[in-house]
């Protein structure tokens, strides 16, 4: 299975409670932060949810 990861790019500042905790469930607290998940159809629904905030790269 390909595994993601992700970097925060922009704040999520003026975002709803919704779309913080869903950063919060990513596991991004900061910005510029990087994580790596495995590519779940959960975490990739909650990357296309937030893709105006993060940037996502594929590695097999």
């Amino acid at each position: 299975m390909a595994k993601l990861i992700i970097t925060q790019v922009k704040s999520g500042i003026g975002s709803t409670k919704r779309q913080k905790a869903t950063l919060a469930a990513l596991g991004l607290k900061k910005l510029n932060q990087t994580v790596e998940h495995k590519a779940s159809p959960e975490i990739i629904g909650m990357v296309n949810k937030m893709k105006h905030l993060l940037k996502v790269e594929e590695v097999n």
